[in-house]
C-alpha cells in the first residue's frame, strides 16, 4: 500500500498513529478535519458507547472511536481485501472489543434488527462516495438505535433529512457533506 494510503487517527490512546487502506473503488476516508469535527461534537470521550460503522471502508471512524473509550465498535465491509486490511490495523493497535464482518452493509443491518441485544448508541453511516445507498441505510439502522442514539451520514450531497430524522449538527468540507442526526424525539 502507498503511503498515500494511510490516515491517522487523530485523538484518543491512539493519536498520530496511522493505518493503511488498500485502493479500492469507492473507498474513501473521511478527512482529518471532518473526522476532528465529528469527534468534538460527539465529545472527546466515548466511554461506554457501542458504535456500529456500517460501512467500514478504512475503519477511519471505528477506530477514531475506539481509540476515544467506546465500549465496542462493530465493523462492517464486504470487500475481503478491505477486511483484511481492517484486521491487520486491528492487530497492529492491539484494538479490543472489535468485531469486524465480512457483508454486505444493508444485509447485515436488517439481519442484525432480528437480534435485540444489536443496538447502538452511536452509527456511521458512510456509503461509498457518490452511491445511493444513504438513504436505504437509514432505514435499515432504525430498529439497530437505543433512545438517544446519534447518526453520522456523510455524503456527496447536501443531507435533507426525511421522516423522524433530525439533524443535530452539519457542515461541508470541499465536496464532502456531513451531519450528525438523531431519530425521533
Amino acid at each position: 500500500m502507498a503511503k498515500s494510503n494511510q490516515v491517522r487517527i487523530i485523538g484518543g490512546e491512539w493519536r498520530s498513529r496511522r493505518i493503511a487502506f488498500p485502493d479500492h473503488e469507492g473507498l474513501r476516508p473521511s478527512a482529518d478535519r471532518v473526522r476532528e469535527t465529528l469527534f468534538n461534537w460527539l465529545g472527546q470521550d466515548l466511554g461506554g458507547q457501542r458504535c456500529l460503522d456500517l460501512f467500514a471502508g478504512s475503519g477511519a471512524l471505528g477506530f477514531e472511536a475506539l481509540s476515544r473509550g467506546a465500549a465496542s465498535v462493530v465493523m462492517v465491509e464486504k470487500s475481503r481485501g478491505v477486511i483484511a486490511a481492517l484486521r491487520r490495523n486491528a492487530d497492529l493497535l492491539t484494538a479490543k472489543n472489535l468485531q469486524v464482518h465480512c457483508a454486505d452493509a444493508l444485509e447485515f443491518a436488517t439481519a442484525a434488527a432480528a437480534d435485540a441485544a444489536a443496538r447502538f448508541d452511536l452509527v456511521f453511516l458512510d456509503p461509498p462516495f457518490g452511491s445511493n445507498l444513504l438513504e436505504k441505510a437509514q432505514a435499515r439502522v432504525v430498529p439497530l438505535l437505543r433512545p438517544g442514539a446519534r447518526v453520522y451520514v456523510e455524503s456527496a450531497a447536501a443531507y435533507a433529512p426525511s421522516g423522524d430524522w433530525r439533524i443535530l449538527r452539519q457542515g461541508r468540507a470541499g465536496q464532502v457533506h456531513y451531519a450528525l442526526v438523531t431519530y425521533g424525539d
